[in-house]
């Protein structure tokens, strides 16, 4: 486009100015005048050219906090085992793990033979250390090697422990190639299976199960391929027309059946294959569990109780039972939702969110008051260990008042033992292992914490905001002992709000930075996430969403009243959906925060939901409305669409960080957004910066040591606007 003026060579001293190409989007009798739409031109050179020198002059214009970046970086390489391991996990006759090894960005996946001594004991293995008839089954690092970026999407081995089947994405756009080894020989298959979604499902010891996708990027196929024949032999055994729907694939625990599910924002089905008692019958036909009905969702596991075959279905509609319900029927099709046993039933204050099935135990995952909690059900056996009957649910109780606890590394179908993670904003990652028939528990891996960290130092708490409708947010409180919440102090508070997503507590090396240099980290459980149920999503959603913002600043604003910090020393943060909010709240309460920064941002949400073939949108509709084909949902959304919104006021510093191949939230948001805010933005505004990694997608850029100077590069910009970049 020869009306793009060019940008220079050197950086300059003011910032890029995007070209101004008129551009009217019309819709509903409504029109948008947008300059910046040009900006969607991936492939147009003065697109890359433009983006190349916003970082040229971000650079610049943080080159002060390099310092301050290379400190943390150190501070979380000292904190941080760079040589270390997984807890092995058993499947079949071997136990898995992978390993990092220091100066290595990527990990390492090996694998030891099951001792029959001990063959429920995981192997003692030094990490840096080959361990006894350690084989090395997938190098990272070497797939990784001249490419800039590298991302592993499936790793998944034959029940034999013949194959192992891989797949990787090279350009960040999340669409993966597939590749086949057979590990008896180290030798890579022919079979190839390209521009496909993430995972594979073995079901047997040559039949591999994957998703196609749409060129909207939906994963809307099921595909069976078979080990040695070509790949344009392969049978599609379900498809999905619907656009609202994504298709995913697995066999149950048990390795009885194959399950297909399809599945919206708010509808689900499921289809089921029975492979029979040895899983041979790998070619038979889908079997529909039960037909979809608009606004009821369920999924189905399988037990065996007195010699019979279950459903277990977990299952919620939004009119009867929005927190979900528990009940069991044969294995077959199921009519009426109301017929099942119940074995949990709904309740207006605890939702249900999944059951996991062994042969001999149950656990169940329910949310009460914002927290993730664990229940166990063991199921009385005979004396070879078949279950005979149904048991009760009792809970697996943890002492910190927040945390997040949840099953993990359970492969086997039956196993006397039972794995569970656990972590806190102040407990590292932990891996229990609980003998079932003891309940003696066995702490088996621990996250280390390296160099000068005394944990005790730190605190988390919760405290509850009244928004303005009355609700009450739950908001997390993460500081340093030495850090009283009644002065003022530097604030980062951190947003998400959308999908029904929940900002569980997590152990974070990097957050140890900011605590140790005075900051309280504040997680706002606003509306629009799962934290407090379905009805605390639905309030936060569609028409209803503008809730999301009014309680994040309501929470800002309860910080600030209750002296705990003023607007000068306290920061905003999100990414994607939640970066939508970073958006939204600049636009609405921009005197709130002496910096935002938004990453990956959802920022101009209108324009692409409005694109139906743009990857996701269709599918969003059940999200955020539908503007493309009602008009009221149009005009609601245009009132609080951020790039829409930019207006004449003071805004305070932005960073907006994004990727150039991300498919999920295009790079052309936060490029437009930032153009915008740059035009219309008083000059008393804050700096608006703009970083753009021009080879990786929504996830970032690839490799931990990279990883570790982005995270580290925006704590730094951060700590700077707070005031806070010395350490206590």
């Amino acid at each position: 486009m020869d009306s793009v003026t060019p940008m220079p060579a050197t950086v300059p001293a003011l910032p890029p100015v995007a070209a101004k190409i008129p551009h009217t989007r019309s819709f509903h009798g409504r029109e948008f005048h947008d300059d910046y739409e040009w900006l969607r031109e991936k492939d147009n050179p003065a697109v890359r050219e433009y983006l190349e020198a916003e970082n040229a002059y971000t650079d610049s214009r943080t080159s002060h906090l390099k310092p301050l970046e290379d400190a943390i970086f150190g501070e979380v390489k000292e904190r941080i085992r760079e040589t270390d391991m997984s807890l092995p996990v058993r499947a079949g006759r071997y136990w898995y793990f992978s390993r990092t090894e220091e100066g290595k960005s990527y990990g390492i996946s090996s694998r030891v033979p099951v001792d029959d001594a001990a063959p429920w004991t995981p192997p003692e293995i030094v990490p840096g250390e080959p361990a006894p008839g350690e084989e090395v089954i997938l190098d990272s690092n070497e797939l990784a090697e001249g490419h800039e970026f590298f991302s592993l999407g499936a790793a998944s081995v034959t029940l034999d422990g013949r194959y192992l089947a891989y797949s990787v994405d090279l350009a960040g756009d999340e669409r993966f190639d597939l590749r086949i080894r057979d590990l008896t020989t180290g030798e890579l298959l022919a079979d190839e299976i390209t521009g496909i979604a993430y995972g594979a499902t073995w079901v047997g010891d040559d039949h591999l199960f994957y998703q196609r996708v749409d060129e909207a990027w939906r994963p809307h196929e099921v595909w069976r391929h078979r080990i040695g024949t070509p790949v344009d032999e392969d049978v599609r055994i379900f498809r999905e027309a619907d656009e609202h729907y994504w298709v995913g694939v697995g066999v149950t625990r048990s390795e009885r059946y194959l399950l297909v599910s399809a599945a919206s924002k708010t509808t689900s089905e499921c289809w089921y294959l029975d492979l029979g008692e040895d899983g041979g019958n790998v070619e038979g036909e889908l079997t529909c569990v039960r037909p979809r009905e608009k606004g009821v969702q369920y999924d189905v596991d399988h037990a065996v109780v007195g010699g019979e075959d279950w459903w277990l279905v977990l299952h919620d509609s939004l009119d009867r039972r929005p927190n979900g319900e528990l009940g069991r029927c044969p294995v077959g099709t199921i009519g009426d939702l109301d017929d099942l046993e119940v074995m949990v039933a709904h309740r207006d204050d605890r939702r249900v969110e999944g059951v996991d099935v062994f042969a001999d135990h149950i656990v169940l995952s329910t949310r009460d008051n914002a927290i993730e909690k664990l229940s166990l059900m063991m199921l009385p056996t005979d004396g070879d260990g078949t279950a005979t009957g149904w048991g009760t649910f009792g809970p697996v109780a943890f002492d910190e008042e927040l945390y997040s606890a949840g099953t993990t590394g359970n492969s086997e179908w039956r196993s006397p033992v039972l794995r569970v993670s656990y972590t806190s904003y102040v407990t590292p990652g932990q891996v229990w292992e609980i003998d079932l028939a003891s309940g003696r528990r066995t702490l088996r891996k621990q996250q280390e914490v390296l160099g000068d960290v005394d944990l005790s130092r730190y605190t988390a708490s919760r405290r509850w905001v009244t928004a303005g409708d009355g609700a009450r947010i739950p908001v997390s409180l993460i500081h340093r002992t030495d850090v009283p919440l009644e002065r003022v102090n530097p604030v980062l508070l951190y947003g998400y709000g959308s999908y029904e997503a929940c900002m569980d507590p997590y152990f974070s090396v990097f957050r140890l930075s900011m605590l140790d240099r005075g900051v309280v980290y504040a997680v706002a459980h606003v509306r629009g996430g799962g934290e407090m149920g379905r009805a605390w999503y639905e309030q936060g959603k569609e028409l209803h969403k503008k809730t999301t913002f009014t309680d994040f600043i309501d929470v800002a604003d309860d910080l600030i009243a209750a002296g705990m910090t003023t607007p000068e020393r306290m920061v905003a943060e999100g990414g994607s959906a939640g970066g939508l909010l970073m958006g939204a709240v600049a636009n609405m309460a921009p005197d709130r925060f002496a910096g935002i920064e938004a990453v990956v941002p959802f920022v101009d949400p209108l324009t692409s939901i409005l694109m139906p073939e743009l990857p996701l949108t269709v599918t969003e509709w059940e999200e955020w409305g539908d503007p493309f084909h009602d008009p009221r949902v149009y005009d609601y959304m245009a009132t609080y669409a951020p790039y829409e919104n930019v207006t004449a006021q003071r805004y305070p510093a932005i960073l907006a960080v994004s990727g150039f191949n991300d498919t999920r939230v295009l790079y052309v948001e936060p490029s437009k957004w930032v153009a915008k805010l740059r035009e219309t933005a008083l000059p008393t505004s804050g700096e608006i910066l703009l970083k753009t990694d021009m080879s990786s997608g929504h996830g970032g850029v690839s490799g931990r040591y990279a990883k570790w100077h982005q995270t580290s590069f925006e704590i730094a910009w951060e700590l700077d606007l707070m005031g806070a970049t010395e350490r206590l």
